[in-house]
């Protein structure tokens, strides 16, 4: 009885712990998102910048290199968007008044044709059409306000890159221990930043992909659709379709339903050229995380750190994933929220050794 009440209050305190952890870290986003942001483009540069110095740049200069290089490209494409941001958020009003006109003239047209003896729900009352193009003025917005800290961002940045490749050495020296034990930290960190790297060179180019195709059908503000396919090709599995469904309803509300089938068609299109064919083959593995996980993490990511907590979810429910491992008490909510192939593994292993005793 004892050790089951120790084991109960064990438990108790470790959800209590959790909760604390969890609303801490809400209360103090306005500082954790900046240093997030800091590390997640740390790990993209990360390689670039050791690349830079197997050909014999010093770590200072390379660091400076590539934060250059990325204050250059954010400031450029921060200039050009920031404008179509605030001219799309003025213009918000009036486009979700034609899309409830649309909406609204619809059921209608529905209640014509089924007849006056049946009762037609009114459609606007029940959905919000505007949510969509709202929600992904949210986004937008969250993100011109996140870069607003762009040189504390970038400084931190710096410091971290220049500590990358004197952090296993501090480490050792630190804790005793020889290098084939922070082998599994380092194998991830490679992983993840191999990840964060190839997602964002595929993010890229279905930016510019949804950008040439909306421009080309006529679209107002086709640098905003590419920017949303970019930010949240991030996102696994729904990313995409929150992307597409902004931009589709402009097109209804601007141009008719054959632009708004002709763009849903391209968002299709990108999603299976990209999303489907090329992602896998420069990958060559999966996040290692059930696609339950990735939609829950979304929106707890999202619920702790707004907007941009979406976009980082997946790798954050990767670390979380890898503090779980790494500890026996928790290894089995590791498997739990990983992958298909990652639980055969743990089983294979764990059959493996029991047959070795």
């Amino acid at each position: 009885m004892e050790n089951l009440a120790a084991r109960n209050s064990s438990a108790l305190i470790s959800v209590a712990a959790v909760i604390i952890i969890v609303y801490g870290m809400q209360a103090a986003k306005v500082l954790i998102v900046p240093f997030l942001l800091a590390v997640f483009l740390a790990l993209i540069a990360v390689r670039p910048m050791l690349w830079l110095q197997a050909r014999k740049v010093p770590s200072v200069l390379a660091a400076l290199i590539i934060v250059v290089a990325m204050m250059l490209i954010i400031g450029l494409v921060g200039s050009i968007v920031g404008t179509s941001i605030a001219e799309f958020t003025a213009a918000l009003p009036s486009y979700q008044v034609r899309l409830e006109a649309i909406i609204t003239t619809t059921g209608a047209l529905i209640g014509d044709l089924l007849g006056d003896e049946r009762e037609v729900p009114n459609f606007a009352d029940m959905i919000d059409p505007g949510f969509a193009m709202s929600f992904a003025a949210t986004i937008l917005n969250a993100l011109r306000d996140v870069l607003t800290n762009a040189f504390l961002i970038l400084f931190t940045m710096v410091f971290m890159l220049l500590e990358a490749s004197s952090m296993g050495v501090k480490a050792q020296a630190a804790f005793g221990r020889s290098a084939d034990t922070f082998r599994r930290p380092k194998q991830f960190v490679d992983n993840l930043g191999r990840y964060l790297g190839i997602k964002t060179i595929v993010s890229m180019a279905t930016g510019i992909t949804a950008w040439i195709v909306t421009w080309s059908i006529g679209l107002d503000f086709p640098l905003l659709w590419g920017m949303l396919a970019f930010l949240f090709n991030y996102v696994p599995t729904i990313g995409s379709i929150i992307a597409a469904v902004p931009a589709v309803l402009l097109a209804l509300i601007q141009l008719g339903v054959g632009e708004a089938t002709t763009t849903a068609l391209g968002f299709l299109a990108i999603n299976m050229v990209f999303g489907n064919f090329i992602e896998p083959r420069l990958m060559g593995y999966g996040v290692g995380i059930s696609p339950l996980i990735v939609f829950m993490g979304l929106v707890f990511w999202g619920w702790v750190f707004g907007p941009v907590g979406m976009l980082l979810s997946v790798p954050l429910t990767m670390t979380l994933k890898m503090a779980l491992e790494s500890g026996e008490q928790t290894r089995w909510i590791a498997i739990l929220i990983g992958s298909e192939r990652d639980a055969e593994y743990a089983l294979a292993l764990s059959q493996k050794e029991a047959e070795e005793d």
